[in-house]
């Protein structure tokens, strides 16, 4: 998938666990965990803006697009 995503990276540099975020932003822990892990099909803009405003990030800082060369035969 051309989408990283790059939460746990986040959440290591604010020193902050899965279980807190989730607890602050108002999410089940099983769906941030969905999130984490890439697994995720969409993300709301709402769920982003408030991961962003509790890790003091922006967007970009979360999500990467990375090109999936494999594919462009």
């Amino acid at each position: 998938m051309p989408i990283i995503v790059n939460l746990d990276v986040m959440l290591a540099k604010r020193k902050m666990r899965s279980l807190e975020l989730a607890t602050k932003i108002g999410i089940t822990p099983a769906n941030l965990s969905i999130l984490k892990s890439g697994k995720a099909k969409a993300v709301r803009f709402s769920t982003l803006e408030a991961i962003c405003k509790e890790l003091n990030c922006q967007p970009g800082d979360i999500l990467e697009f990375s090109s999936d060369e494999s594919n462009d035969i």
